[in-house]
Order: structure tokens, then sequence, then C-alpha cells
């Protein structure tokens, strides 16, 4: 099994090696995945994890904020490794799954400005972006 490499997600206060394989498989993965994919890769990989320890670890990653996490419109929750400390959004392909993270620019200031002229006061905000990358583009075009 691989080592986690510098740049990984934190592991939090539990570095077993279970946690250690299901970080390395999001690392691998590169793309927003469900804990099922995930829990198939590792197996695969031979690695004895159960799905239970799959969600389980893949929620305190998220807890915390050592993976990022994508609700779909049907509800599943997608997991991801952070690239990024600092506060970001994503721009995500629905055909292949290939994810940027982006600055959010923009997105921040609006986000505030509605919260305030609402009387609300900002504790956070998610905004992701969705759309075909070039080369999924292309292959639609072909």
């Amino acid at each position: 099994m691989s080592t986690v490499q510098s740049g990984v997600p934190k592991l939090g206060a539990r570095n077993t090696r279970q946690r250690t394989a299901i970080v390395n498989v999001l690392q691998e993965l590169d793309t927003f995945a469900s804990a099922k994919t995930i829990h198939q890769a590792l197996q695969e990989r031979e690695i004895k994890v159960g799905l239970t320890t799959v969600y389980r670890t893949l929620q305190s990653l998220a807890e915390i904020k050592a993976v990022d996490v994508l609700h779909t419109t049907a509800g599943e929750s997608l997991y991801r490794h952070c690239l990024s400390e600092h506060h970001h959004h994503h721009l995500v392909c629905t055909e292949c799954g290939r994810t940027e993270e982006i600055d959010g620019g923009p997105v921040e200031a609006w986000a505030r400005t509605v919260a305030e002229a609402h009387g609300f006061s900002l504790t956070g905000h998610d905004a992701e972006v969705f759309g075909l990358c070039a080369e999924c583009r292309g292959e639609r075009e072909d």
C-alpha cells in the first residue's frame, strides 16, 4: 500500500490504516466520487475496508474540512480530496467528472450582499459550476 504523500488532506486524530487507504484512493481518483465508488476502488486494490467504515471516514474527513463534499440533485454526497486549503468552488464536467477548483470571485460578494439585504449574517454558502470540459465537448462534436 502506498504511503500518504505531502499535500494530503489532514487525516485528523484517528490516523488508521483504513483512513489512510481511503485518502489515498481519493487522491488517485481526483474527481468527486461516492462512498460506494471509493469502496469499490478499495476492493479492486484488495484493501479490506467495510462500506460503513468508508461512509464514517468520509463524514469525519468532511467535518474537519479535509475533503470537499458535493451534494447532487439526487441527494447523493460525492467526495474529493482538497487541493486548496482556502475557500473555493468547483467546475465539474457532467460527462467525465473532471473537476477544477476555482476561486469564488464575485460569488463571495454576492452571497454576502444577499444575506445582508435579507437581514442574515452569512455563515457559509455552496456554489458549484457544472458543464462539459473541452475534451467531452469535443467528443460530442465528433
